[in-house]
């Protein structure tokens, strides 16, 4: 990502991830519904929310992670979840029998070529997320807010009305919110990028050139010393 801000890529950084929001997510203290009672104890079913937004236009519009509605090329960060190297379709093992494999040859229509990913056929680029760096997709931000004004107007707990403010939520995002955000982990990418540079260059290989003449020489006068001594 650092590189391709330095190489002044214009394309949109798109990012896409998942997240959910339980039933009963409230504030971190008690809360009361509208009749001053207690609300219910425990988090309660889970909603899974998946959505992709960029910090240059916002949420993908009637998006929900429906890829085909990215109106240009665009560059798409995701994470390493193993869900996200799933492959569209199976394929032989390396213990299959010839024949079989052949078969699936015939069947697909295809001579040893690569087959080439969904994002990739739409003519965008994937760039994968460190493991456990989640502080580099301005996504996680987006999350934050969402849940938090849910969390603040759950008063029913009841899944349906959870379900129309995580939609409520998410449609009061704006492209400013996600220009903030992005704006902040391209900081966070670039400043650890320059740390990385930095520890690998005082981090000079030690290269120790010995003469074997000399380490040679000094062994049989060691020996000479042991010798001696007895």
């Amino acid at each position: 990502m650092y590189a391709l801000r330095q190489n002044h890529d214009t394309r949109p950084v798109v990012y896409l991830d998942k997240t959910w929001v339980n039933q009963n997510h409230t504030r971190g203290y008690i809360s009361q519904n509208p009749e001053n009672t207690e609300g219910p104890i425990g988090k309660g079913a889970r909603l899974i929310v998946c959505h992709a937004g960029s910090p240059s236009f916002g949420f993908v519009k009637n998006s929900k992670l429906m890829l085909a509605n990215l109106e240009e090329p665009c560059i798409v960060v995701m994470d390493n979840a193993s869900y996200h190297s799933v492959l569209s379709d199976d394929y032989p093992k390396v213990n299959a029998r010839k024949a079989d494999v052949q078969k699936w040859l015939e069947k697909k229509c295809i001579q040893y070529s690569p087959v080439e990913t969904l994002t990739l056929q739409m003519g965008h680029e994937v760039v994968r997320l460190p493991p456990y760096h989640c502080q580099y997709d301005p996504i996680e931000l987006i999350w934050a807010q969402v849940k938090g004004e849910v969390a603040k107007k759950n008063s029913t707990f009841k899944m349906a009305d959870v379900e129309v403010l995580v939609n409520n939520a998410l449609g009061e995002i704006t492209k400013e919110a996600w220009k903030k955000c992005g704006e902040h982990c391209s900081k966070l990418q670039d400043a650890d990028f320059v740390k990385e540079v930095l520890k690998d260059e005082m981090l000079e290989p030690i290269i120790l050139s010995i003469n074997p003449d000399e380490s040679s020489t000094d062994e049989d006068e060691n020996d000479d010393d042991k010798l001696l001594d007895l």
